[in-house]
């Protein structure tokens, strides 16, 4: 496990439009208040932001747009220039093209230019993967600060127009599961006193001879839909999720020789509001205040982890400690981090 003494210094996110709720969605397609009392019990999650219009399908916002926002408001809180950032690393699922680079866009957007930016391909792991890398180049000493971003925009492979009854459950769990939206946090080398650093940091590619929890297809210039655009094996997710988030916990307490007992703070993964806080429970911390914001803004991937890092940042007081854990189900990585307010 990688041990690190790197600060992270503000946060910001970014959500498109105004949240909607579960019961606009079973009305716009047709499902009724069945359906929707099946999403409230079975998937909890209760609202979500989307970057299309769901009549019309037009975009109403693009990952870039919402990676801007974040990037914004996270050099504003932290009191930063664009000239002051030496790195930038973003992590997603969904970028807007092949080329260029969201993180490009991004940058160029904020008025950032002259240094190292990288993109990596990535699930709902991709925040702390991207966290991983920017932390690994700032202890080399070549670089002070870091702007690391995260999101998804998962709305682009809805149809609105597709005969929503015809859809098998699997398919139809991914229409109130996902959200969209964006985050970012500051990093930096030797950052000023009261910072919350990050104590220790993870990932780790665990799928060997695992079938995909999840999938999602690139169409390219052929975009047809013989094939769905994204798929779950939710029972997969549902089985495997909550043991690997107890191993992540497991092995950031042991390589700190830090106790349960230290925790202030738990930041669970992020799947929906239900599965969030089963997996709470199995985390068994119980003195803990849990940190979750799927319930309410949907599962935006990439997006989650700054979300929930945005709220604890504000929580946190001196001598506070947290831990986060996301996995990835497309091929499995666990992922994790630790933090401490100083």
């Amino acid at each position: 496990m990688y041990r690190s003494d790197i600060g992270i210094v503000s946060a910001g996110t970014g959500l498109p439009g105004e949240a909607i709720g579960t019961a606009a969605l079973a009305e716009r397609f047709g499902f009724g208040t069945p359906w929707e009392h099946w999403v409230n019990t079975f998937i909890g999650t209760t609202s979500r932001h989307l970057a299309i219009d769901l009549e019309t399908g037009e975009a109403r916002a693009t990952l870039a747009d919402l990676g801007e926002e974040a990037g914004r408001k996270a050099l504003e809180s932290a009191g930063l220039e664009p000239g002051d950032i030496d790195l930038v690393v973003m992590g997603t699922a969904t970028p807007d093209l092949l080329m260029p680079a969201t993180v490009n866009q991004i940058a160029d957007r904020l008025g950032i230019d002259g240094v190292p930016s990288f993109q990596l391909q990535s699930g709902c792991s991709g925040a702390v993967q991207a966290m991983h890398v920017a932390s690994q180049l700032l202890s080399t000493g070549q670089y002070r600060t870091a702007l690391v971003l995260g999101g998804d925009v998962c709305a682009k492979h809805v149809v609105p127009d597709a005969d929503f009854s015809r859809l098998p459950p699997a398919e139809l769990v991914n229409l109130v599961l996902f959200g969209d939206g964006a985050g970012a946090v500051v990093l930096r080398r030797e950052p000023d006193p009261g910072a919350a650093l990050l104590r220790g940091l993870f990932t780790r590619l665990v799928g060997l001879g695992r079938e995909p929890g999840q999938t999602l297809a690139w169409y390219g210039a052929n975009r047809t839909f013989d094939r769905p655009a994204a798929t779950e094996d939710y029972k997969a997710i549902e089985e495997r999720v909550p043991v690997m988030a107890v191993e992540v916990l497991k092995e950031l307490l042991e390589n700190l020789d830090w106790s349960e007992a230290d925790l202030g703070y738990l930041l669970p993964p992020q799947l929906s509001g239900r599965m969030s806080t089963l997996i709470g429970e199995r985390l068994a911390v119980p003195h803990a205040r849990q940190i979750t914001r799927v319930h309410e803004i949907g599962n935006c991937g990439n997006g989650l982890v700054f979300f929930q890092l945005e709220r604890a940042l504000e929580a946190m007081g001196a001598g506070d400690r947290a831990v986060g854990v996301a996995i990835e189900s497309s091929k499995w990585i666990k992922s994790g981090f630790a933090l401490e307010r100083t």
